[in-house]
């Protein structure tokens, strides 16, 4: 049986069989399958099974619906594909190995399996829009700092006035008991 397997840290290793012929994908919970994240709509997408195809539907999604990073409004599934959903990235598993991507073997002694993902409290109809991000020309070109970034500003050590002002005022004040000091010893040495 296909399922969606999601990728991303923290629910990695969640899965969804798609076993019934329309399953919703959304945030909210009367989505068929909820994934609780802020960049996936209340209402994403829609998984169709139609025969033996797996048909991915974008339900004019906030962040949309891409797969292998290009994004689709409507477009059949195959296995071994990344489908992302907002910032949500899944692999369809149809069960049967991939010979070019074998998984690794798992480490002696097994490994404990996935956590359970928490509960998610229900939150607002609101999803998180995700800004564009860096393209590749950007990072092969350097990026470098936008222009009219000032360091000056935020990051430049500030000066402490009222330290110099203590300093100054505490020599002063020295200066006048040494001077009182010397004044005296002065006016009671001359009377002995």
């Amino acid at each position: 049986m296909a399922k969606l397997v999601i990728l991303n840290q923290g629910m990695t290793g969640r899965t969804f069989d798609l076993n019934i012929e329309r399953t919703t994908v959304g945030r909210v919970e009367d989505n068929t399958f909820q994934i609780a994240d802020a960049s996936v709509s209340s209402h994403h997408a829609e998984i169709i099974l139609r025969g033996t195809d797996i048909v991915v539907r974008d339900l004019n999604s906030t962040n949309g619906t891409f797969l292998n990073n290009n994004q689709v409004t409507e477009i059949v599934l195959k296995p071994g594909q990344t489908l992302r959903f907002g910032q949500v990235e899944l692999k369809l598993d149809d069960g049967k190995p991939l010979a070019a991507n074998a998984p690794a073997p798992a480490p002696v002694g097994g490994s404990a399996p996935a956590p359970a993902p928490t509960p998610v409290k229900k939150s607002a109809d609101n999803t998180l829009v995700i800004p564009r991000g860096v393209s590749l020309n950007e990072l092969e070109h350097g990026g470098g700092r936008p222009t009219g970034f000032d360091t000056k500003t935020a990051f430049s050590k500030k000066k402490n006035t009222t330290n110099k002002y203590f300093l100054i005022g505490g020599v002063v004040i020295g200066i006048i008991i040494v001077g009182l000091i010397i004044y005296l010893l002065t006016q009671t040495g001359g009377h002995h």
